[in-house]
């Protein structure tokens, strides 16, 4: 199993019509061998909307993970510094407002936290987005994570070109693959694909 007795913190953000499509990879990845730690924005711990309950996302999350609890505070991120580390961390989907936070090096919610103090341990942070301004104003953030020391990128792309031209989304389903190549310190290839809504 590829990752064997690896510690991987999974953060969620708050891009709720993903959360469906990202949840399940966390199960994947324990399948393969991995300690899941699963890590919350308060959007996601607090949020009800028309994707669902902010109650039945948490459910969801914990099931994926196998953790009863999650980490829903900075204040229980902040130990996977020196203390608890990560061998990797993953945040899917990661949304437009936390890739600006995180580029600009605000840590201002638990996922950030967690993701920071992975980056302190020289360990490998893989960042599945999902956003509407990708092409827009946050392109800028993307490429800065892009070029940062130990960020890597799950695959993305254009999910509607049509209507919501500026929008890059993740292919959720290649996170496994990506956290494999970041753990031997590579970016999996390649990054810009075709996310098309049929």
């Amino acid at each position: 199993m590829p990752f064997q007795d690896k510690k991987i913190g999974f953060g969620v953000t708050g891009s709720h019509c993903t959360l469906e499509e990202a949840i399940p990879y966390m199960k994947e990845l324990r399948e393969k061998g991995a300690d899941v730690y699963p890590v919350i924005t308060p959007t996601v711990l607090k949020t009800d909307s028309k994707f669902g309950a902010a109650e039945k996302w948490l459910n969801e999350i914990k099931k994926a993970s196998g953790k009863e609890e999650v980490v829903d505070s900075i204040v229980k991120a902040e130990p996977f510094g020196p203390k608890n580390p990560m061998d990797a961390m993953i945040i899917a989907p990661m949304t437009g407002n936390s890739i600006s936070k995180f580029a600009n090096a605000m840590t201002d919610s638990p996922v950030l936290m967690a993701a920071k103090a992975t980056l302190r341990n020289s360990c490998p942070v893989i960042l599945a987005i999902s956003t509407n301004d990708a092409l827009a104003l946050n392109g800028a953030n993307i490429m800065k994570l892009m070029n940062a020391k130990n960020i890597y990128f799950v695959p993305f792309g254009q999910d509607n070109p049509q209507k919501k031209p500026t929008s890059l989304v993740a292919r959720m389903e290649e996170i496994s693959a990506t956290l494999e190549e970041a753990l031997s310190g590579r970016q999996y290839q390649p990054v810009i694909v075709e996310k098309f809504n049929d």
